[in-house]
């Protein structure tokens, strides 16, 4: 059943439960994105794994998420298990063979695969807004900052950085406030709580370099299959938002980095957005739309998009138009919105005169699904009852031990595993406000030694006649006078208002971003 430039899905059967045909997923088409969608313990799973392995054996390096651990088994070669022997009898596929793939182990906390970060500059303000929850007045503030920084050669790398720009920003309001727009000093402390929060749920981990470069997720082995990046996640699924922001930024970076190539023999990379229901979950209209932009135009990079979700229904409908190649596992209609998810997951497939899809959809068995896929011409085919094969890696996780063996012959071993903090805004807004505070330093020395050199003279002087303490004390008198309706600026507003010249005089230094706020290469 295996064929030259195709993925074999599994096999359809007709009403009586007897064999149809083969089904399969056409490689030129698999950049043309995906969904697959069905209850837990449906066996989602396994279809993402049979997915990722075909990838794999074309020479399609795989991205996914492995928010349960299950996933890592497929690092390992398949082992005889009673359930995946009968369900390759069951549907023919007598060629079965076990198998073993090329993974690479990521994870933003380092561990249970290398580390993975990326830069506050290179995620954009749009994305960290996202991840902060920020209010539009908050994200205009954002904006702001990314935009002085940008403009200003301040590296944002870590969250410190950012933090130390938010200060300044803070300090400096009423003054960056007539260039850029207004900036609410309230605004900026609940940006710098929201900082706070994000550290405390260890945002620290994935802001800071290395950062991940796309060419490491876009990896061929030795024989020739596709490496499969496996995100360990389950931790990470702690923190949702963080989970969401993560992947949208590295599909922004694919989307950004990547050359137009059309519609090639087969895709370059494939991404598989589990629990893509979080990605959508409160986002605001202008990241939606920016997503459903990002899905549409990434096809023409080679990149096929595979949502992995519940319902349906977690995906717009405007991004649910772009999913050509689908697998639906059973769902349950028990409640209202559950009875919709079913008729709108029923009304998406080219319908099959031999049965009715809204009732075959809630008596799926597990391992079986709907499947249909982009056919001659990129039309969808008809929708068919179809048997999952069994995948040909293990099916569940992996040992530790396997993983760290696995991690020791990674073909990105020591590249991201240490940290390296160079200079950025932080240490550059340090030092700027020590110029400024040894400047003053300076020059208060200066004003201060004629006085004290005026106050050692001896003798007397007649009032008026200058030269004597009565000058001393109408200086000191007019110095008084001064403070009363003047205060002399902090050694950090000093600072600050240093910072702002240089970034008023660097507005050609600017840096271009994306569709969704990524830095542009």
């Amino acid at each position: 059943m295996i064929e030259e430039g195709k993925i074999f899905i599994g096999a359809s059967r007709n009403p009586d439960d007897s064999i149809n045909k083969p089904e399969y997923l056409d490689l030129k088409f698999g950049n043309r994105h995906g969904l697959v969608t069905g209850a837990t313990g449906t066996g989602k799973t396994v279809t993402l794994q049979v997915l990722a392995e075909g990838f794999s054996r074309a020479g399609v390096p795989v991205f996914a998420a492995d928010i349960k651990g299950d996933l890592s088994g497929i690092a390992a070669k398949g082992e005889p298990r009673d359930f995946l022997t009968k369900r390759a009898e069951q549907i023919g596929f007598s060629d079965y063979e076990f198998d073993q793939f090329p993974v690479i182990f990521w994870d933003l906390f380092g561990e249970k695969g290398h580390r993975v970060r990326t830069t506050i500059a290179e995620m954009g303000p749009l994305l960290l807004a996202r991840l902060m929850d920020a209010s539009e007045p908050q994200e205009g503030v954002i904006n702001i900052a990314f935009k002085i920084a940008d403009q200003g050669g301040l590296p944002l790398l870590d969250l410190k950085d950012f933090s130390s720009l938010l200060n300044y920003m803070g300090e400096n309001a009423s003054e960056l406030s007539n260039q850029y727009g207004l900036i609410s000093k309230a605004s900026v402390g609940s940006i710098q709580r929201a900082l706070l929060v994000l550290e405390q749920q260890g945002a620290e981990h994935f802001f800071g370099e290395p950062a991940l470069k796309i060419s490491d997720i876009m990896r061929t082995s030795n024989n020739g299959y596709g490496q499969i990046s496996v995100l360990a996640a389950d931790k990470l699924m702690m923190n949702p938002r963080l989970y969401a922001t993560f992947l949208l930024w590295l599909l922004s970076e694919l989307f950004e980095e990547l050359p137009e190539v059309g519609d090639p023999d087969k895709p370059k990379l494939v991404f598989f957005f589990d629990e893509a229901h979080l990605l959508f979950n409160d986002a605001p209209k202008v990241l939606t739309e920016r997503v459903e932009q990002v899905v549409r135009l990434i096809r023409s990079k080679g990149v096929g998009v595979y949502f992995v979700t519940q319902n349906p229904l977690d995906v717009p409908e405007t991004v649910l138009a772009q999913l050509g190649n689908r697998a639906q596992h059973a769902l349950r209609a028990y409640s209202p919105r559950e009875q919709k998810a079913v008729r709108t997951a029923a009304d998406t497939f080219r319908a099959n005169p031999a049965f009715d899809c809204a009732t075959v959809i809630t008596n799926l068995g597990t391992g079986e699904a709907l499947v249909s896929t982009l056919e001659a011409k990129g039309a969808p085919s008809i929708v068919e009852r179809t048997l999952i094969r069994p995948p040909s890696g293990r099916v569940g996780p992996v040992t530790d031990d396997e993983r760290r063996q696995i991690m020791d012959r990674s073909p990105v071993l020591g590249i991201y595993d240490e940290d390296i903090d160079r200079e950025s805004a932080f240490e550059l807004l340090a030092a700027r406000a020590k110029k400024a505070a040894d400047a003053e330093a300076a020059k208060r020395a200066q004003e201060e030694a004629p006085q004290q050199q005026g106050g050692t003279t001896s003798g007397w002087n007649l009032p008026g006649f200058g030269g004597g303490n009565d000058d001393n004390q109408q200086g000191r008198g007019q110095s008084r006078g001064r403070s009363s309706g003047y205060q002399r600026e902090t050694v950090v507003e000093a600072a600050m208002k240093s910072v702002a010249r240089t970034v008023a005089t660097q507005v050609g230094r600017a840096l271009v971003r994306g569709i969704l706020g990524s830095l542009k290469r």
